[in-house]
């Protein structure tokens, strides 16, 4: 007789992010050049593994020296690689120059593409994308195409993150934005985003059309003057800590990951979970929010995209 089987635990839920992977060569305003891994999406996984949520980057790497960095770096923060992203003929390129006050501009040797029958997890309760990666070709059809497999089981996130020298020119790119907002569960922006697809508009009537087209969650980030978030019911405001500011690099993408955290902490990822996200009460909000802030100041008090670790936050959700 056949002994019968154990039940297999359930798989832990699980963060899929799906954008580039890259190396920052960056440029200091005194004359120093650093290399680093980054790359938008890759900074929100980094940020959700050091969160201690399971996370797991679908991507486009070379198996070259740069590529190897890239996998250490993120096994080092317990990011896995989703499988076949590393296909690439060599690993991306982002060459950053700071400025005095640590904003940084970029340029890129990069090709995007998705590795061949990409699976989305089935404990997948969050996918998330944007920047390079949501509007690259050959990679961003694939991406979309994540994002409507996805959709039925998990919570669809996205952060347009914009790089000009790569996107063109704002009437090209925002239909394509647009899209992938009303498509979106939950969308973060930056103002300097948002400046630069709609020259001149207000800020706040953009965020709330945005909002009414689909997303349940809208958030405009103002670097160190902090968030506003945009939902059916609710404008809120947060402020931002004040730091002593060694660049920016990273730092909205850790707003991005530790946002994911939050919404995950108040169980409010994953498909069944859509009517209770969109009807987000104000407290919860302030309480995942005031934590995006925490771990956007904390990353840009020290160079490069170095988000940090629950256990350096205080009072976390």
């Amino acid at each position: 007789m056949t002994p019968p089987s154990t039940p297999q635990p359930p798989a832990e839920p699980l963060a899929l992010v799906v954008g580039e992977a890259l190396i920052d060569v960056v440029h200091r305003a005194d004359g120093t050049v650093d290399e680093h891994p980054g790359g938008s999406p890759a900074n929100v996984a980094l940020t959700l593994g050091r969160l201690d949520r399971r996370a797991q980057l679908l991507a486009w790497i070379g198996t070259d020296s740069y590529g190897d960095r890239i996998r250490s770096w993120l096994s080092g923060s317990h990011v896995d690689l989703a499988p076949g992203s590393d296909g690439a003929a060599s690993t991306s390129i982002a060459t950053a120059h700071l400025g005095a006050d640590g904003g940084a501009t970029y340029d890129f040797d990069l090709t995007w593409a998705l590795p061949a029958d990409v699976r989305v997890p089935d404990e997948t309760v969050v996918v998330h994308t944007g920047s390079i990666a949501a509007v690259l070709e050959p990679g961003a059809t694939g991406v979309r195409r994540v994002l409507a497999a996805a959709q039925p089981r998990a919570t669809v996130t996205y952060d347009p993150n914009i790089r000009p020298t790569l996107m063109g020119q704002p009437g090209e790119v925002r239909p394509v934005v647009e899209a992938l907002v009303a498509g979106a569960d939950v969308v973060k922006v930056s103002d300097e985003d948002l400046h630069w697809l709609y020259p001149g508009a207000d800020l706040d009537v953009v965020a709330t059309r945005w909002q009414r087209s689909g997303p349940a969650l809208v958030i405009v980030t103002y670097g160190g003057d902090g968030a506003v978030a945009v939902t059916a019911e609710h404008r809120l405001e947060v402020a931002a800590p004040r730091v002593e500011v060694a660049d920016t690099v990273g730092a909205g993408d850790s707003f991005m990951g530790a946002l994911l955290h939050g919404l995950w902490s108040a169980g409010l990822l994953g498909a069944q979970h859509r009517a209770s996200l969109a009807a987000i009460d104000e407290t919860t909000l302030t309480t995942v929010l005031e934590q995006c802030v925490q771990v956007a100041a904390i990353t840009v008090s020290r160079s490069g995209a170095n988000p940090p670790r629950l256990r350096e936050l205080t009072g976390h959700v």
